[in-house]
């Protein structure tokens, strides 16, 4: 390897060198401590990124100590991660770091209005994002610059490399090889305060690919197969591993798409292997350099050994995966576009489609792009002036704006009636004030490239049925005016001829001549060390989006014993239930306020809970009775009346509780508000971790048939947590209402270190003691 490139930065950005060298010399430590020539790249990538390669320890049930090399957040996360990092007591981070503004965007009228609309309304937030980055050594995106994900690949992602970021999302920068893993803005904290990061050791799960796609078959395809094999939690505790053939059939920008959505499936993140596709586009985006680097090192550390050993293996041949589309309510629910015609009839589905849209973090890529306007120039030149269906666009980055812009596509859009809105994930995350309000009265379906359709996430209304699929499919669908059109078999009328004709199979272009970069003014790069501590920034006492943190204290025993349930959810319970985001995005950096939306789209059992009802379900939610008074009041009411009265309380959940967001503000606000212990059939892998940072107890039922024996008016003993330790078995005192007893057992993963933060009050509170304690002597 030479010298020069031993030197090349991490990006543009960064002056800290790429950690080739530190990894090739820890790769040959791990070969020797584990004895094994079969590594998985996902292995290498991880093991390499270890605090102690001697402590290293490949047994179910272990945890990784790990230092990432950097950390990004979004703006609605990192308003909480910048708050509690403020507690740690610390002049700036110890790993590169950065900050994106867009996720507090209104979508409504289009890119220009919404987007003063939105400095006005956020100014105070982004001041307070702006301050923080400059004062801690951050870079900060500023509004408009782009969705923190495409601005990593583009920026920050390289082969062989780890971050974090608090969005579950963050495993898009996968498609450039690296170890991308989305957390709570707790292991944020853990890694900017340079500590280790625990993981818990996954399982390397293979996808093997052959063939190559086929016809409208796009990498967005392949993921929602995938989907839909392996469920919402089937990837829960593995990473996927693509490997093949296959692999290299596939642009570094569609791997990205595939490595987004594995999040979908509950993966801890997904990863391909260095191919010349990544090599194209690192050098299309300014970073020749790291492609020359990793051109060095791929054979040893960017590729899996070639008798990789794998824990299971999917086997894929990519000739054979059809179109699909995904849903309603959720990602997993595949359809082969073939089938819509029978789906809707059988589910009393609409098939007329409201609205389409294209872009977000997924699929909005230039590649993507050009599919979809290549779908547009063939219904233009059949006479077609504009889509049946509303038809919005989401550019990923600035960089994607511009040169769209440059290269005519951005008027395409808008001359065949598309709405370009701002740079941001708007209608993704629910960021969206639709104008079709009448459409949205009656049950009505939409079709996004997003990643996440469960039920009111993009809109807030119950009425809409959600659906994911390509860009180039959306385009075809919002042409047509159908959520069952399948362009491989139906046809379109031409406006001049009436005669009927078909689409041809979409088109794309994997990368510009060049990229524009558009306006570089929304980066803010960190200040010279010197410059930092002069940086002061203030947070109103009167603000209602912003409040300084109080450390959390340990809880007292007695609020273990005859612990009230608060709820017992059922069914799907994402974090998108436990904090609904939409209009409650504004109080992301005051968790008082925010709290006030804990649970509150939540669907209970034995308690009729709520003042809404679901289109489909006719379950309610947010009216709880509070069995303290028998009165009923919204969620975070009985809960705030639980803590007044020194009760400690627990909330009862189904399978995968905590899927979708990585939003930590699902555990801080049940924290916040008194919540003792979650007990569940199965967690999410970041929500389970989020509860454990901020020092609530994550239980799972041993026997998962006993979430019918715990019922919502129950008095919970939490018996053996006053002696809690690794091996602890704690146990359910239920005493119910009819004063009859059941003792049920319940399992824990907590580690030593994990127990720590439970007896500190939470793991920032343990952190802010230790430097508190450093700074002493």
């Amino acid at each position: 390897m030479s010298t020069p490139l031993l030197q090349t930065p991490l990006s543009l950005y960064d002056q800290t060198p790429l950690p080739y060298e530190r990894q090739l010399a820890k790769l040959a430590q791990v070969r020797a401590k584990l004895g094994r020539q079969d590594l998985t790249l996902a292995e290498k990538v991880l093991f390499t990124h270890v605090a102690d390669v001697e402590a290293l320890s490949t047994a179910p049930g272990t945890y990784l100590q790990l230092f990432p090399d950097r950390v990004a957040m979004q703006d609605a996360t990192a308003q909480m991660a910048v708050l509690q990092f403020i507690n740690s007591g610390l002049p700036q981070t110890a790993v590169p770091a950065t900050v994106h503004c867009d996720h507090l965007i209104d979508a409504k009228c289009g890119a220009q209005p919404d987007m003063e609309a939105a400095k006005r309304t956020n100014a105070e937030v982004y001041d307070f994002l702006s301050t923080a980055a400059r004062k801690y050594g951050m870079g900060f995106w500023g509004p408009g610059s782009g969705i923190i994900h495409q601005i990593v690949l583009e920026n920050y992602a390289f082969p062989g490399g780890m971050i974090i970021g608090t969005d579950s999302h963050t495993p898009n920068a996968g498609g450039l090889g690296m170890i991308a893993v989305g957390v709570g803005g707790a292991d944020a904290v853990d890694v900017l305060a340079g500590f280790e990061w625990e993981l818990p050791l996954p399982k390397i799960c293979g996808v093997h690919l052959t063939g190559r796609l086929q016809g409208w078959a796009s990498p967005k395809d392949l993921i929602l197969h995938l989907a839909k094999l392996l469920t919402v939690k089937g990837g829960t505790g593995y990473v996927l591993e693509y490997y093949g053939e296959g692999v290299e059939t596939l642009s570094a920008t569609g791997m990205a798409t595939i490595c987004n959505m594995g999040a979908e499936v509950g993966a801890t993140c997904s990863l391909f292997p260095y191919t010349a596709s990544m090599r194209r586009y690192l050098a299309a985006t300014g970073r020749s350099s790291i492609a020359a680097a990793a051109d060095q090192v791929a054979d040893q550390l960017l590729r899996a050994d070639a008798n990789a050993h794998y824990a299971k293996v999917i086997e894929l041949d990519l000739a054979t995966v059809p179109a699909y589309l995904n849903g309603p309510h959720s990602p997993d629910r595949g359809n082969a576009v073939a089938t819509m015609k029978a789906a809707c009839a059988a589910n009393n589905w609409p098939t007329k489609l409201s609205v389409g849209l294209i872009g977000s973090c997924t699929n909005s890529s230039y590649e993507d792009l050009t599919r979809a306007v290549s779908v547009i120039r063939q219904a233009r030149a059949h006479g077609i002036t504009q889509a049946k269906a509303h038809f919005y666009i989401s550019p990923g980055s600035e960089r994607i704006r511009a040169t769209i812009e440059r290269d005519g596509l951005l008027r395409e859009f808008t001359e065949f009636g598309g709405v370009v809105l701002a740079n941001a994930c708007g209608p993704c995350i629910g960021q969206w004030k639709r104008q079709d309000v009448e459409e949205m009265k009656q049950l009505n379906c939409i079709v996004t490239s997003f990643n996440r359709n469960f039920e009111k996430r993009n809109d807030g209304c119950p009425n809409t049925l959600a659906f994911v699929a390509s860009p180039e499919m959306v385009t075809a669908m919002a042409i047509a005016g159908q959520v069952t059109f399948d362009p491989t078999t139906d046809t379109l009328e031409d406006a001049h001829t009436h005669a009927p004709f078909q689409l041809a199979c979409p088109q794309g272009q994997e990368l510009p001549a060049t990229f524009e970069l558009g306006d570089t003014s929304l980066y803010q790069g960190p200040i010279p060390t010197a410059e930092r501590a002069a940086v002061q920034f203030n947070i109103n006492p009167a603000s209602a989006r912003l409040q300084l943190l109080v450390p959390f204290q340990p809880y007292p025993q007695e609020a273990y014993r005859e612990a009230l349930v608060l709820i017992k959810a059922q069914g799907k319970c994402t974090t998108d239930h436990i904090s609904p985001a939409g209009p409650w995005l504004t109080y992301r950096g005051h968790l008082n306020n925010i709290a006030q939306n804990m649970l509150s789209a939540a669907k209970g059992v034995d308690v009729q809970v709520g003042a809404t009802q679901n289109a489909l379900t006719k379950t309610k939610v947010n009216l709880l009775k509070n069995h303290l008074t028998g009165q009923f009041q919204e969620v975070w009411q009985v809960a705030k009346a639980y803590q007044e009265a020194h009760r400690g309380w627990v909330v009862v959940g189904d399978e995968n509780y905590g899927e979708g967001s990585s939003r930590e503000h699902a555990a801080l606000e049940p924290r916040l508000l008194g919540c003792v212990a979650v007990v569940v059939r199965s967690f999410a892998r970041i929500h389970e971790g989020n509860l454990k940072k901020q020092g609530v107890l994550p239980l799972t039922f041993a026997n998962p048939a006993d979430y019918d024996r715990l019922q919502a008016d129950d008095k919970v003993t939490l018996r053996g947590v006053e002696h809690l330790t690794p091996e602890t078995q704690i146990v359910l005192v239920c005493t119910h209402a009819n004063g009859t007893v059941d003792e049920i057992p319940v399992r824990h993963t907590l580690n030593a270190t994990q127990i720590a933060w439970i007896n500190a009050g939470s793991a920032l509170t343990l952190i802010a003691a230790e430097q508190a304690a450093k700074q002493q002597h």
